[in-house]
């Protein structure tokens, strides 16, 4: 399982990469293991705003569908529409090829109260 050391993380699972005064995000590989399959995403549109700890879209996989949960507030700026027809690219490249929005950060302190790698997998081997 793999945890780059460059992005910061969730507790419900989701990574952000900073990228100047926005973020990208996408979903870890350990949740990406434990949904299995992923064959649907949804995702809000370019413009929305999302909230820390609020949903903001959706991933569906053969087993459940998931909520996604904003690691940060601010202005979704783009979304990848890859997503759409290849769904399955969240298991096979969660960190590349699967981001899922990129976001405008209305507070970079939130991004910075996020777990590093060694934080994150610590909080998993726990689960």
């Amino acid at each position: 399982m793999s945890t780059p050391k460059d992005l910061r993380y969730s507790k419900e699972h989701e990574w952000v990469k900073v990228e100047g005064e926005a973020v990208r995000i996408g979903i870890t590989d350990f949740a990406q293991s434990e949904l299995g399959d992923i064959v649907f995403v949804e995702l809000p549109e370019v413009g929305d705003e999302i909230t820390a700890n609020e949903p903001f879209g959706s991933v569906e996989s053969v087993k459940t569908v998931s909520e996604l949960y904003a690691p940060v507030s601010g202005k979704v700026v783009a979304i990848n529409e890859d997503l759409n027809d290849s769904p399955e690219f969240v298991n096979e490249s969660p960190y590349e090829k699967a981001w899922m929005i990129v976001v405008e950060v209305s507070d970079m302190t939130e991004v910075e109260n996020l777990m590093t790698s060694e934080q994150y997998e610590e909080m998993i081997k726990e689960d």
